[in-house]
């Protein structure tokens, strides 16, 4: 017999309620065009991917996630913009359907597990923006803000992960066993005072 713990209970709750919940047209439409903006200023901060991009112009990737989907081209100046009604050149679709099991992964800086449908060149280029293209929010808010305030920010956040990634661990773990805490003792984590920087 399966017991089952609150976390547990919690953990399907939340993947039927998603699996439900349809957003709305304009949320998604204005979610997807923010992605576009955040991910065109990360790559006017690296030449290189700029440059792989533009050698791609005209290609469009399609994101799948259950019923989600972000479909981007290549422009000529290296950049992306939304192509929903463009026929995809690559279809990359993330296997993992289950929620929390997908932000665990994600928290933990893994890698989805992801399935690769189309041009192969094009996915080698996409895969390299992945592995090498970083965005430094840290930064960023330094610019906005100051250098003293930006990290404090940057710490805070940090916390606010490390506390999540372990919630989400131990809401993924079978009951009685707890899942090892990446946060440090008594500080908002030994890996504060490193830059960190977000995946795409």
């Amino acid at each position: 017999m399966t017991t089952s713990t609150p976390f547990s209970l919690a953990t399907e709750w939340l993947d039927k309620l998603a699996k439900r919940m349809r957003p709305p047209q304009w949320l998604v439409h204005e979610t997807q065009r923010r992605l576009a903006l955040l991910l065109n200023h990360v790559l006017m901060q690296e030449p290189e991917a700029q440059a792989r991009l533009a050698r791609q112009a005209g290609r469009v990737v399609r994101f799948q996630w259950r019923g989600l989907a972000l479909q981007l081209a290549a422009t000529p100046a290296g950049l992306t913009e939304l192509a929903p009604e463009a026929r995809a050149d690559l279809l990359l679709t993330v296997t993992q359907t289950g929620l929390v099991d997908l932000a665990r992964e994600m928290l933990s800086g893994a890698k989805p597990s992801v399935r690769i449908e189309g041009d192969v060149q094009f996915a080698a280029e996409i895969n390299w923006l992945i592995d090498n293209v970083r965005w430094d929010a840290e930064e960023d808010l330094a610019r906005l803000l100051g250098d003293a305030p930006a990290h404090a920010l940057s710490r805070a956040a940090r916390a606010a992960n490390d506390a999540l990634r372990a919630f989400i661990d131990k809401a993924a773990s079978p009951r009685g066993k707890s899942a090892p805490v990446a946060s440090g003792s008594g500080d908002a984590g030994a890996a504060a005072d490193a830059p960190d920087k977000a995946g795409l």
